[in-house]
C-alpha cells in the first residue's frame, strides 16, 4: 500500500469511528449472543480469517524479495537468480490477487449472509408485534433498524473483523522483519508513529462530526421530502400555499449542508497533506539513515530497499488498530439495536394450545369486556420514539363491561358519538388488542384460544380509510386469498360494482394504484377493499365507519356493494350515518364504553332516548 493510499485509509477509519464517551460498556451476555448468532457461519468465518491471514504475510514477503533483488544486481548475481526472484515476486503476487478474491467472497458471504438473516429476523418478529406498537414508533426509525443498524452490524464481521486480524499480523510481521533488518531504522520508524496517528485522531474527528451535522441535515431534508412528495402531504401544503415557506425551509438545511461539504473538503486536503508529508519525511529518514548504514558497511543496499517498503505497510495497520476500539463499539451498537427490536415481546401471540376456528356459520359474543390501551412501555421503545424514556401512563379503561351477541347470520350495529369506544370494539373483534377482563368469542370459543391465522381468515373487515398498498390492484386483492384465480378476482370486482371501473383502466388489474390508493376516487378505493373482503369469503364482517368520508353518489355505490358482502354473513356494522343501519336486527347504543341502549330501529325511537337524539341530529 503506498504513502497515499495509507493517508487515504487513516483518514477513512478516523471518519467512520463514531467514537461516543458517553456509550456504555457493553457485556458479556450481548457477546455470547452475537457468538450464537454467528454460529452457523463459524466454518465460513474460521476461513475468512485464515485467509485474511495468508494475504498479511504475502504482503510483507513481496518487499523482502524486492530487496534480495537489488542485492542480487549489486553484488553481481546471476541472471538466473534475479530471474528467479522476479518469478517468485510474480507468483507471490498471484496468489496475493487469488486468496484477496477469495478472502473477498467469503467477506461478501458472510457479510450478506448475516444482513439477510438480521433483516429477515427483524422484519418476521415486527410482522407480529401488536397494532399498538405501529401506533406509537416512527416508521422512519423502524426501517433504520432494518437498514443502517443491519449493515452497521454486518460490518463486525465483513469489515472490522478482518481489519483487526490482517492489521495485527501485519504489524507483527513488519516490525519483526524491520527489527531483523535494522533495529535503529526500526526504532526511528516507530518513534514517528504518534506524529503520524494524532492527524488521524485530531482531524479525522473533526470530519466525522461535520459528518454526523451533514447527515443530520440530510435526514431532515429526506424527510420533509418524504412528508411533503406524498399525495396527502403536497395537497396539504398547496391547499394552504406555503410552497415559498417549504422552499425556504428546505434552501436553509441544504446551504448548510452545502458549507459543511466545503469545510470538510478543505480540512480532507489539510489531512492528506498532514499524512503525506509525514510519510515522506518517515521514508526520508529511512534512506539516511538506512543509507549511511549502508555505506558505512552495516546494512546492504538491498535491506534499505525492503525497508522503505515496508515502512509503507507500518502505519496503515498501526492506524487500523488504533481506530479499531471505535469500529468495534460502533459494530456493538448496531448489534444491541437490531436485538432491542428482536427483544420486544409480542403482547398478542398464538397460545400453544390455540385451534383454528370451527366451520360452519359463526357467530360473535362480548362478554363483561372491559379495556384500555396499553401503555407505550409495554408495546414501544422509546429509540423508535424518539423520546428519552417512554410514557409509563396509559391503561385507563376505555371499555367498561361491554356485552352483546351478534348471531350467526345477524346483523348487529354499532352507533355512538366519536369517542365512545365504536372503533375499540371492532379492534377486539379481530383480536388487534386482547382484552383486560371479560372475553370475545367467535363460534363459541375466546379469540385468544384461536389461532390468528383461522381468526382472520374467519373475520374480514372494512375501515373508514380504505388503504391500499402502492400495488397493482391485483396484488392488494390477493392480499386476503393468495391463492384466488382471476376469475375468481373478477367476480369479487363485479359484486363490488367496481368490475366495469376495473375493466375501463389501460392496464386492468396490473393498474398500480398509487400510494394509498390516491390514484382512485374515495368510492373506488372503498369498494378495492370490499372486493378485497368478498374475495377472502370471511364469515364474519366487520365494518368500521366504511362510508363516513364518502360523498352521497359514492356512498350509494359503496352501500350495494356492502349490501352484496354482509348477505349471509355474521356482521358488526359501526356507522355514522344512521340511515345505513336501519335493517340491523340489533342496534347497540354506545356512550363512554358502555351500551347504554340496545334493540331494533323501532324500539329504540320509542324508548326516546339518546339513539333517537343521534337519529335526530
Amino acid at each position: 500500500m503506498s504513502m497515499e493510499m495509507t493517508a487515504w485509509s487513516s483518514m477513512y477509519r478516523a471518519m467512520n469511528a463514531d467514537d461516543d464517551p458517553d456509550r456504555r460498556p457493553f457485556s458479556m451476555a450481548l457477546l455470547r449472543r452475537i457468538g450464537r448468532f454467528a454460529a452457523p457461519m463459524r466454518g465460513q468465518l474460521i476461513a475468512f480469517v485464515v485467509l485474511s491471514v495468508v494475504v498479511a504475510g504475502l504482503g510483507v514477503a513481496a518487499p523482502i524479495l524486492a530487496g534480495q533483488v537489488v542485492e542480487a544486481i549489486i553484488n553481481g548475481g546471476s541472471v538466473t537468480r534475479v530471474a528467479l526472484l522476479a518469478g517468485v515476486i510474480a507468483v507471490v503476487a498471484l496468489l496475493d490477487a487469488g486468496i484477496g478474491l477469495l478472502s473477498r467472497w467469503y467477506s461478501s458471504r458472510i457479510g450478506e449472509d448475516l444482513i439477510f438473516r438480521l433483516r429477515t429476523a427483524v422484519f418476521d418478529h415486527v410482522q407480529r408485534m401488536p397494532v399498538a406498537f405501529f401506533m406509537r414508533t416512527r416508521t422512519g426509525a423502524l426501517v433504520s433498524r432494518l437498514g443502517n443498524d443491519v449493515i452497521g452490524a454486518q460490518r463486525a464481521f465483513s469489515g472490522t473483523l478482518s481489519g483487526v486480524v490482517g492489521n495485527l499480523v501485519t504489524l507483527l510481521l513488519t516490525v519483526a522483519v524491520m527489527a531483523r533488518i535494522s533495529w535503529q531504522v526500526t526504532l526511528l520508524a516507530l518513534l514517528l508513529t504518534p506524529i503520524f496517528l494524532l492527524p488521524a485522531r485530531l482531524m479525522g474527528g473533526r470530519l466525522a462530526k461535520l459528518q454526523r451535522q451533514a447527515a443530520g441535515y440530510n435526514a431532515e431534508m429526506s424527510t420533509q421530502m418524504t412528508e411533503r412528495f406524498s399525495a396527502p402531504g403536497a395537497t396539504l401544503i398547496k391547499l394552504f400555499g406555503n410552497p415559498a415557506a417549504e422552499s425556504g425551509e428546505f434552501e436553509r438545511r441544504a446551504v448548510r449542508v452545502r458549507d459543511i461539504g466545503v469545510r470538510s473538503a478543505m480540512l480532507q486536503t489539510s489531512f492528506m497533506t498532514a499524512l503525506t508529508l509525514v510519510s515522506a519525511l518517515a521514508l526520508a529518514i529511512v534512506y539516511g539513515v538506512g543509507g549511511a548504514l549502508a555505506i558505512g558497511g552495516s546494512l546492504d543496499a538491498g535491506a534499505v530497499v525492503t525497508l522503505a517498503l515496508l515502512l509503507t505497510r507500518l502505519y496503515a495497520p498501526l492506524t487500523g488498530l488504533a481506530t479499531a476500539r471505535v469500529e468495534v463499539m460502533s459494530a456493538l451498537v448496531s448489534f444491541e439495536r437490531v436485538f432491542e427490536v428482536l427483544d420486544l415481546e409480542p403482547l398478542i401471540a398464538d397460545s400453544p394450545t390455540a385451534g383454528p376456528v370451527s366451520a360452519g356459520p359463526v357467530g360473535v359474543r362480548f362478554d363483561d369486556v372491559r379495556f384500555g390501551y396499553p401503555a407505550a412501555n409495554k408495546v414501544s421503545l422509546a429509540s423508535l420514539e424518539s423520546v428519552a424514556t417512554l410514557d409509563d401512563r396509559g391503561g385507563e379503561e376505555i371499555l367498561h363491561g361491554v356485552s352483546f351477541t351478534a348471531e350467526p347470520g345477524e346483523m348487529v350495529a354499532i352507533v355512538g358519538s366519536s369517542g365512545a369506544g365504536k372503533s375499540t370494539i371492532a379492534a377486539l373483534i379481530s383480536r388487534l388488542y386482547d382484552v383486560d377482563s371479560g372475553s370475545v368469542s367467535i363460534g363459541g370459543v375466546d379469540v385468544r384460544d384461536l389461532q390468528a391465522r383461522s381468526l382472520h381468515a374467519t373475520v374480514g373487515m372494512v375501515t373508514q380509510d380504505g388503504h391500499l398498498f402502492h400495488e397493482t390492484l391485483r396484488s392488494n386483492l390477493l392480499l386476503s386469498r393468495p391463492d384466488a384465480t382471476d376469475n375468481e378476482i373478477w367476480e369479487a370486482l363485479r359484486r363490488a360494482r367496481l368490475d366495469r371501473v376495473v375493466a375501463a383502466m389501460p392496464d386492468g388489474l396490473d393498474t398500480v394504484v398509487g400510494e394509498r390508493g390516491y390514484r382512485l376516487s374515495g368510492g373506488e378505493r372503498q369498494r378495492v377493499t370490499i372486493a378485497r373482503l368478498l374475495l377472502g369469503q370471511p364469515r364474519v364482517v366487520v365494518l368500521d365507519e366504511a362510508t363516513a368520508s364518502l360523498d352521497t353518489e359514492s356512498e350509494a355505490a359503496v352501500q350495494a356493494a356492502l349490501n352484496e358482502a354482509l348477505a349471509g354473513r355474521t356482521s358488526i356494522v359501526i356507522a355514522h350515518r344512521l340511515s345505513t343501519i336501519r335493517r340491523a336486527d340489533r342496534i347497540l347504543v354506545v356512550e363512554d364504553g358502555r351500551v347504554v341502549e340496545r334493540g331494533t330501529h323501532e324500539e329504540l325511537l320509542r324508548l326516546d332516548g339518546r339513539y333517537r337524539a343521534l337519529n335526530a341530529a
